[in-house]
């Protein structure tokens, strides 16, 4: 059961399983969530690395799994193109976005409110339309300072489980195992990108932090966009906002 993983020591495993044995468990993992929620099991696909591993982890699991892409008007081109590519290769995932007016420039001079409006708002629509139980992640715990204190197995929506089946995965097995198994990827990565997001909020960076990249002279530097930090629920969100 899924309950099982709860148990374990997120740090143990990323230092003590090896390549092989992270693939395996992965695989276990959605195998297992997908034997208890059923169709209701959903992969977010935000179209960066991460997430097409998950995704190409899935599909081994079941060709029926489902998912849903989050998009916004400011993606870039690249990506944009990508996710076209994708969802005529795979018409099971859905693509959900905002389009209402927002305040020109909101993106820096409030980058929490942009992220909410564009982001975390089409996400909550994804889980409430799709009825979805268990969503599923390309979170990792190596990826940067936000990202530490997850698990593989969380609850942090009453009634939603979220699935984080890579969290151990170092960068590295990340392109191991896109090389090795020749998924397609983004490609903005061969332009030196190492996290993506939307256009005027990524950045090519370097360093150990993946994510130094986003969001650069805000107040949201290497950190998140809501949706792994926010309710996704919409009942207890519109509670939360009152």
């Amino acid at each position: 059961m899924l309950q099982d993983y709860r148990q374990e020591e997120v740090r143990s495993l990323v230092e003590g399983l090896n390549y092989t044995q992270k693939v395996q468990r992965s695989l276990d993992l959605i195998a297992e969530a997908w034997k208890e929620y059923g169709d209701r099991l959903v992969v977010a696909n935000s179209l960066g690395k991460d997430s097409v591993v998950v995704w190409h982890l899935a599909k081994r699991v079941s060709p029926q799994i489902r998912g849903f892409i989050v998009t916004t008007r400011f993606k870039p081109r690249e990506t944009v193109e990508f996710m076209h590519r994708q969802v005529a290769q795979y018409p099971e995932l859905r693509v959900f976005r905002n389009d209402e007016p927002i305040p020109d420039g909101l993106w820096r001079t409030d980058p929490d409110r942009c992220c909410e409006r564009l982001k975390v708002e089409p996400t909550r629509r994804a889980i409430e339309e799709m009825d979805v139980g268990c969503w599923v992640t390309g979170l990792r715990c190596t990826e940067g300072r936000t990202r530490t204190d997850f698990q593989e197995v969380e609850e942090r929506d009453a009634g939603l489980v979220k699935l984080n089946p890579i969290l151990i995965w170092y960068e590295r097995e990340v392109w191991q195992y896109l090389a090795l198994n020749q998924v397609p990827v983004n490609p903005l990565y061969a332009q030196g990108y190492r996290s993506l997001g939307c256009g005027p909020c990524s950045r090519i960076a370097v360093g150990a932090d993946e994510r130094a990249g986003r969001w650069i002279g805000t107040s949201k530097c290497g950190g998140e966009c809501g949706i792994h930090t926010r309710p996704l629920r919409t009942a207890r969100a519109s509670v939360e906002g009152t």
